[in-house]
């Protein structure tokens, strides 16, 4: 009796181990919107050629705070995250919003469906709205900062 006891138990410990390290394994999903990080890549603009450029990411609350930086370039911004079919897409937000749109936020036409993302399209923005970034599966994000001095863009990858 005490053999089947001892085999009922060791199957029991096997299994929690197991479900245990399933619940633990890390989730890259980027639908968490936790793209907080760092990341190393180029940033182009008004430069001869482009230039090594590193973007830093940190979440606050429901926005992310991004500090973009190289040797001839430097801003912080903040933006809203919207999840979108496994990518995080991202838009300006408050003022820097009103500024670029000449409208406030919430004064979209459409009825909600789809993403979250699609949600905020339909209820933000108006037809001819543009957007200038976002962060892909592959930890790569890619956005264009709309400086008073010219566009610039930056492309890099999670480090």
């Amino acid at each position: 009796m005490k053999t089947n006891i001892m085999k009922n138990f060791k199957r029991l410990i096997s299994i929690a181990l197991v479900i245990l390290l399933f619940a633990c394994e890390k989730n890259d999903d980027l639908n968490s919107r936790d793209v907080s990080g760092t990341y190393v890549g180029t940033i182009t603009g008004d430069f001869k050629s482009s230039e090594s450029a590193t973007t830093t990411v940190i979440n606050i609350g429901d926005q992310i705070e991004i500090h973009c930086y190289s040797e001839n370039f430097n801003t912080t911004i903040r933006l809203d995250v919207y999840d979108s079919e496994g990518n995080v897409m991202v838009c300006l937000t408050g003022e820097d919003f009103e500024d670029m749109y000449g409208h406030m936020m919430g004064e979209g036409n459409m009825p909600h469906n789809g993403t979250e993302w699609m949600q905020h399209l339909n209820n933000d923005h108006q037809e001819d709205d543009e957007h200038f970034g976002f962060f892909n599966m592959q930890h790569q994000f890619d956005f264009t900062f709309q400086m008073s001095d010219g566009d610039f863009h930056f492309q890099g990858t999670k480090n």
